[in-house]
């Protein structure tokens, strides 16, 4: 009879209750995960804004990501790089134009623009960078003004270096453009370079006088920002 009374306790119900307590053990976890797993948008907002930053990307709310479009040649057209070498290519074969990954060049030779060891702007050279300047103001891009010398002394110009005649011959490129012919000032940045970046080698004339001049880069939006 004792044996009749345990097995009659063992009932095949028990399992029910096992398996109820196991559904809300589950269903207890899954909650706490969903909890866990909830973000605050306002906060990933700000996350992705200031990933962008560092970065340079521009990401969506939904988290697709946009690679910003690189510069292209065209960025600066190729109209005004044709009217600069109309320009400069009817005034003097001092000047030229070219392109390089900073953006277009007007390369002012000092012949045409200064006399030699000078830092004052000749007056025949007054229209073609009265030229160049409307065009410079048809367009929003910044401008890097840069002199360059050759590498013989500065002789009995009343400069003591290299340094400071390119310094002061791009300063004298851009107060004409500014004061002259009204361009915003807060477009231009000016830099001396000396004899540190010579287009051809110092060992001839001719070298020597390629060396010798105003560099007018107009740069790229991406370029301008590096600097």
């Amino acid at each position: 009879m004792r044996r009749k009374s345990i097995e009659d306790n063992d009932s095949p119900d028990r399992w029910v209750v096992s398996y109820a307590d196991f559904i809300t053990l589950l269903f207890a976890l899954f909650t706490t995960l969903y909890a866990i797993s909830v973000v605050d948008t306002q906060k990933l907002g700000k996350f992705a804004d200031s990933l962008n930053a560092a970065l340079g990307t521009e990401t969506s709310r939904q988290g697709s990501t946009v690679i910003p479009e690189l510069d292209k040649p065209s960025q600066i057209s190729e109209g005004i790089e044709y009217e600069l070498r109309g320009v400069v290519g009817s005034f003097s074969k001092d000047l030229n134009v070219r392109r390089d990954e900073r953006g277009v060049i007007v390369s002012l030779g000092e012949g045409s623009i200064f006399a030699p060891g000078s830092v004052e702007i000749k007056e025949s050279s007054l229209k073609v960078l009265a030229e160049l300047s409307l065009i410079l103001k048809g367009i929003s891009n910044k401008v890097l003004i840069e002199g360059h010398t050759d590498n013989l002394p500065v002789g009995s110009s009343g400069y003591r270096s290299n340094w400071e005649i390119s310094t002061m011959r791009a300063v004298s490129v851009l107060r004409l453009f500014i004061e002259k012919f009204g361009l915003p000032p807060e477009r231009f940045i000016v830099a001396g370079y000396g004899k540190y970046k010579p287009l051809r080698e110092n060992t001839t004339p001719e070298g020597r006088a390629k060396n010798r001049r105003v560099d007018i880069v107009i740069l790229t939006d991406r370029e301008a920002k590096m600097l």
